[in-house]
């Protein structure tokens, strides 16, 4: 069974200017000098829908004036379908600032109607627009009650209850003909079918007809599906000039919402993003400030990455002010399926991780969150280097820089930074304790092309049975009584 959520965006031409979470500065829109849309601040001040300029100005001097601009209006809708593409592929842009989604394959995926219209709502606030919701078996049934209020009409015996009380002039065709519809008693819906069809499709022309039907289901409805480009990128101009960096971070949602619907159309998962931060123009003009955020793993849902935005804005410091936000995402790969685990993995699973990861790279710095890369060395000092986290070693390299005989001998959990010399007590080493040694000696004689070593490594214990990773250095030319050199080098757990 097919099921379509309509989403009516009465406030549009309004929240264009002014989204639901910005400060209201007093907002008022106008079309051919008359008041189409006012703020609530504006409201409250007594402003009117229809009132002029001037009348406007005299009651609120302060108030923001603008012009209806439909490009707006339909950049707006686009990026609100974009959003919605990560529910269903199958989103239509109809009359009168509406969207229509079928959602009858993801009903089941997103917990049923209810959890799904709650997640719309929840992205609708994200993006700053109010929306009136509406769900119905036909496309068109679900346009007439977004429009009239909303309300949720399951079954088609529930639609035709619903539409038959609804008012002739939410059909645009009726519009031209309400006089006539009022002098004979039409006034809803209901009644409209109720009329001989073929006086009422000489009077009121086909068109009429066919948007009453496809409501009714008893016409199919054909759409044009709103498709997602091969690229993204997202540019959002900003209603103020924003001085305060964490203050962009509605902004940055929006952009990362069309990014998810853009992911998930594509059924790609996105490395790396990119954030432009757009300055003022002029002759004090400055290039803008690029936020690049590398993934450990790629990703496609949006709350991850508003978090490492989040950290990332925190610690931005703004040079100038912002008047624009572009984001972008520059590599991308194909979605990776679900894991296929019955039950779920010791410590979180592998994606968790690497969230945490990212999550901390965020809020650390990238120099401040490293990884080990072995390296082809005997000597301990020289065996590893750290390398940021983000950085991909490959597993071929991991195994090829590991000498064989190594990975069998004894290592330290914790090598020491610099070793730290040895007392020597009664021709023993001490530590704390005498320590005795509790292992054959490991030699390591590498690096005579440079900081030569020459040393013999020993497990020593000592009386709290505490283990360390010990050394003798050998020095050529020491006498065979001279007292010998040791050193602490790591510590076992």
């Amino acid at each position: 069974m097919r099921l379509w959520i309509g989403l009516h965006l009465r406030q549009l031409p309004l929240e264009v200017f002014c989204p639901n979470w910005s400060s209201d500065g007093g907002s008022i829109v106008l079309e051919q000098e008359k008041v189409l849309a006012a703020s609530p601040l504006a409201r409250a001040a007594g402003v009117q829908p229809g009132m002029r300029r001037g009348g406007v100005l005299m009651l609120m001097p302060e108030a923001r004036l603008y012009d209806r601009t439909a490009e707006r209006e339909a950049d707006a809708l686009h990026a609100v379908a974009m959003a919605l593409l990560q529910y269903t592929p199958l989103v239509t842009q109809a009359e009168e600032s509406t969207l229509l989604i079928d959602i009858g394959a993801s009903l089941r995926l997103f917990g049923g109607i209810r959890s799904l219209c709650k997640r719309i709502r929840a992205n609708m606030r994200a993006l700053g627009f109010s929306a009136v919701i509406s769900c119905a078996p036909t496309a068109r049934g679900a346009w007439l009650l977004a429009r009239h209020g909303g309300g949720r009409a399951l079954c088609m015996p529930s639609l035709v209850r619903r539409l038959d009380q609804l008012p002739c002039a939410l059909l645009p065709p009726a519009r031209q003909f309400a006089p006539w519809f009022e002098g004979i008693g039409c006034f809803a819906l209901g009644e409209m079918r109720r009329l001989p069809r073929p006086g009422l499709q000489r009077r009121c022309g086909h068109p009429l007809l066919d948007l009453l039907d496809a409501a009714y289901g008893m016409t199919p409805e054909l759409f044009e599906w709103i498709e997602a480009p091969t690229t993204f990128r997202a540019h959002l101009e900003l209603f103020d000039r924003v001085e305060n960096a964490e203050a962009l971070l509605w902004g940055a949602h929006r952009l990362l919402l069309q990014l998810t619907g853009w992911l998930c159309a594509r059924q790609l998962a996105v490395e790396r993003i990119t954030l432009q931060l757009e300055h003022e123009r002029g002759r004090v003009a400055r290039p803008p400030t690029v936020i690049e955020i590398a993934l450990a793993e790629p990703t496609w849902r949006d709350e991850h990455l508003v978090r490492l935005l989040k950290e990332r804005l925190a610690k931005q410091t703004l040079e100038a002010h912002v008047i624009g936000l572009t984001l972008e995402a520059l590599q991308v790969q194909p979605m990776a399926p679900p894991s296929e685990s019955l039950f779920p993995e010791p410590g979180g699973s592998e994606e968790d991780q690497l969230r945490m990861l990212e999550l901390l790279v965020a809020r650390l710095g990238p120099d401040n969150v490293l990884q080990a890369a072995p390296q082809a060395d005997y000597r301990p000092e020289l065996a590893n280097t750290w390398v940021p986290v983000q950085k991909k070693i490959r597993q071929a390299a991991l195994d090829a820089q590991m000498p064989p005989d190594v990975l069998s001998l004894p290592r330290p959990v914790w090598l020491l930074a610099k070793p730290i010399a040895l007392l020597m007590r009664n021709h023993r080493p001490f530590y704390g304790s005498p320590l005795k040694m509790a292992s054959t000696p490991e030699r390591i004689e590498a690096g005579w092309w440079s900081q030569a070593h020459t040393r013999d490594y020993f497990i020593a214990e000592g009386q709290d049975n505490a283990h360390y990773w010990v050394y003798r250095e050998r020095i050529a030319g020491m006498l065979e009584d001279a007292e010998p050199r040791w050193y602490l080098h790591g510590l076992f757990a």
